[in-house]
């Protein structure tokens, strides 16, 4: 069964919902047949390559919050953050472009370890404040999480899967995304925003159920049962 998440690198909540996903899926009895595809969105598709300053401050005029609601703001993310297990320094968040991150991504796609590359840019982002919009802090990142670095150069240098970052956005719009994490499951069942783990569980298991073929069972006229045999006896 597939799982699709909408996400961006620079998301707070989808690094969250990450995790949440990962503590639903240990607890899924079918884990070993789900594959989870991350699908690209950007939160601020003008952004520059990178944008320095105070994060904080950044937060604040965005919301239009004073600069103290927005630290509190903060440390409640943190403090979420913690509960599942992730170190956020948002303090330290160098915030930037994120196209060229999804790209990558895609990529990842392609060699099997989209996953590993997805957990480096997010801990590199709100765990380390690497300037992940910047071409060779990328590449370092994704050649430590397992990508070929002439592949991934190759990609950084030309416009290479831009077209399939157009295309997953594209998708979210016409399934009315309006913010991440998004997550469609088996194709059937759309959760949005970083859910608990016990919620999305339950959609887990209710896709599953949902690709299993429909069995009737059909009994002759009159009710009589064929003569079978059971694991203890059969019919003589």
């Amino acid at each position: 069964m597939l799982v699709d998440v909408w996400s961006d690198v620079v998301c707070p909540w989808c690094y969250i919902g990450k995790r949440r996903l990962e503590a639903a899926l240990e607890q899924f009895d079918h884990r070993a047949e789900v594959e989870v595809r991350w699908r690209s969105y950007q939160l601020d598709p003008f952004a520059p390559v990178r944008r320095d300053g105070d994060p904080a401050a950044r937060l604040a005029g965005k919301y239009g919050l004073t600069y103290d609601q927005a630290v509190a703001a903060q440390e409640r993310l943190t403090r979420t953050a913690d509960d599942e297990g992730i170190e956020f320094h948002l303090d330290r968040a160098k915030w930037g472009n994120t196209l060229d991150a999804h790209r990558l991504l895609h990529l990842a796609g392609e060699a099997g370890i989209q996953d590993a590359v997805k957990e480096r840019l997010l801990a590199a982002y709100f765990t380390e404040g690497q300037p992940i919009g910047e071409p060779e802090t990328l590449l370092s990142l994704v050649v430590e999480a397992g990508l070929e670095r002439d592949a991934a150069r190759e990609v950084l240098d030309s416009d290479r899967f831009a077209g399939d970052v157009r295309a997953d956005e594209a998708a979210a719009a016409a399934l009315g995304v309006t913010g991440v994490p998004f997550f469609v499951f088996g194709g059937r069942y759309a959760v949005g925003g970083a859910q608990p783990a016990d919620l999305l569980l339950q959609v887990l298991e209710r896709a599953w159920a949902e690709t299993l073929p429909a069995v009737e069972l059909v009994t002759p006229d009159g009710g009589a049962g064929a003569a079978a045999c059971t694991d203890e006896r059969c019919d003589l």
